[in-house]
């Protein structure tokens, strides 16, 4: 099958037609069975009829991967265990980490916590040969940002396991130094956004996945390439890339999209957490306080100076 390319077809149709253990990445964002409206999906299957499905197309992901191959799954709470034991017991793979990506502007629910953060499984083929570009994804330690410590690795760390507050309550607090990544979602008023697609994963962690688990050259997949963000980003970034998506909309919007890309391009959005979406409205600088008034006390009256 050509790559490079933005199929228009079924997820199991266009995994079929790879040859077999070619492809170096997959990342999928699959339909999360919530009863979203997709234009020419049903996001509403019944659970065992939903899992079933998943079972398939992650069966022909683990065919598609070379034997050092590394799949990535972003996927919401309601199947997120189920799809976890299916890819390891059934399917065989090795799950490396446990990747929270959280996010602001989440959904807000009226009987529950509002619901801000997606489950990315990082799952191998080869629990001991597999592609980690520990250098792309390296964060400053303590050593070097605290203590100045001569003995500080100048390539920094690695990051490492952490619970996070939100970003705006603790603004000094919150680094990408964990697993728990803080990256905005792709709303309504930003740049990056896409009108056309309402499921828009952000570049920023696309780019994170794509470096660390792949090489330039290197062949990427995406099973539901939606509004294209991981075969753009994969473009960006010098790697040779291939998608299935079975909307004819999408499938459309999304090769126009990848036309306007070059290799080399940056990505959208920015690194650093913290400044990624700027404020909606300027903060008012603090007014001064006022000084407290002190009441003079009024004069008595005259008549109570009589007699």
């Amino acid at each position: 099958m050509e790559v490079n390319t933005l199929h228009l077809i079924d997820c199991l149709k266009g995994m079929k037609k790879l040859a077999p253990a070619s492809v170096d990445l997959a990342f999928a964002d699959p339909p999360f069975n919530i009863g979203y409206e997709y234009d020419e999906y049903d996001d509403k299957k019944e659970g065992e009829a939903y899992l079933d499905w998943s079972r398939k197309w992650m069966g022909a992901v683990e065919k598609s991967l070379k034997p050092t191959g590394t799949f990535w799954l972003a996927i919401g709470d309601e199947y997120a265990a189920e799809l976890k034991v299916i890819a390891t017991r059934e399917l065989g793979f090795t799950m490396r980490s446990w990747v929270i990506w959280y996010y602001t502007f989440g959904v807000h629910c009226k009987k529950k916590f509002a619901r801000s953060h997606v489950h990315l499984f990082h799952f191998v083929k080869d629990a001991k040969q597999f592609t980690f570009n520990d250098g792309e994804v390296r964060v400053p330690s303590a050593r070097q940002l605290v203590y100045a410590d001569a003995r500080a690795n100048p390539q920094g760390r690695l990051p490492d396991d952490t619970w996070i507050l939100r970003p705006q309550d603790v603004p000094e607090g919150f680094a990408s130094a964990g697993d728990t990544w803080y990256v905005p979602r792709v709303c309504g008023t930003f740049k990056e956004r896409k009108g056309w697609h309402g499921c828009q994963m952000p570049e920023q962690v696309l780019g994170r996945i794509i470096k660390v688990s792949s090489n330039p050259g290197e062949l990427v997949m995406d099973p539901f390439a939606g509004s294209g963000t991981t075969l753009a980003v994969a473009k960006k970034l010098g790697r040779r890339w291939v998608g299935f998506e079975m909307s004819k909309e999408y499938a459309k919007q999304g090769r126009d999209r990848l036309k306007g890309i070059r290799k080399g391009d940056r990505l959208d959005g920015v690194d650093d957490p913290l400044t990624s979406v700027p404020a909606t409205i300027p903060l008012r600088p603090e007014k001064p306080a006022r000084k407290p008034r002190v009441r003079k006390p009024s004069p008595m009256p005259l008549f109570a100076l009589e007699g």
